[in-house]
């Protein structure tokens, strides 16, 4: 299947929400610059708790400057030592870094034929990484789009066990403002998916 044929395949919801796990992927991968910011302030939402963190999201990447944003990411994730917050599967689940969570995510990682790019140190259990993988098993980044009981699959295994703790610790933390407002869409969003996947398990 050429990538055109493969992408007129996917649902339009499906990819609206793949759009949102990359938007928060590279949000929370690196500091963002001012193109980044420029496309969340242009965001615009609905009347729904997710459309309102998205409006929100937009109201302060609008008055948010690079060198603004890159402070709070590094208090918030680097630090002197460590950051605020961890955000890694293994140190919510267990307390400590490259535990289980992570030798289990590299197998399921295996499983669906998803490398780790050659230029990126992180443990793979961080939250910006997860994003990414869901994004690109939902548009098939990976060879073919991963079916939705395969997504809910790796979802429940390695995202819902965490994230919406992390993104709601991301939203109440000390230093967050451009990214307290991530941490509420991320935290939104992950309820949605939770009820989804439960719907569509029956």
């Amino acid at each position: 299947m050429t990538q055109t044929a493969r992408d007129t395949a996917i649902a339009e919801e499906d990819r609206l929400r793949a759009d949102l796990y990359n938007f928060l992927g590279v949000l929370l991968s690196a500091p963002p610059e001012q193109i980044l910011l420029d496309q969340a302030a242009g965001l615009a939402g609905d009347e729904s708790a997710l459309g309102q963190a998205i409006d929100g999201l937009a109201r302060v990447a609008k008055v948010t400057k690079p060198q603004a944003a890159e402070r709070e990411f590094n208090a918030l994730f680097i630090g002197l030592g460590r950051g605020e917050l961890l955000p890694y599967a293994s140190y919510y689940l267990t307390g400590f870094l490259n535990e289980k969570p992570l030798a289990q995510l590299r197998a399921d990682m295996a499983a669906q034929g998803i490398t780790r790019a050659p230029n990126v140190y992180e443990p793979e259990d961080n939250i910006a990484s997860l994003m990414e993988m869901m994004a690109g098993m939902i548009v098939g980044r990976f060879g073919a789009p991963v079916a939705l009981a395969g997504q809910r699959a790796f979802w429940n295994r390695h995202i819902g066990p965490w994230a919406p703790h992390f993104f709601a610790d991301l939203e109440g933390a000390k230093n967050s403002v451009l990214y307290a407002s991530v941490g509420a869409v991320g935290r939104i969003f992950m309820t949605i998916e939770k009820d989804a996947f439960k719907l569509a398990a029956g």
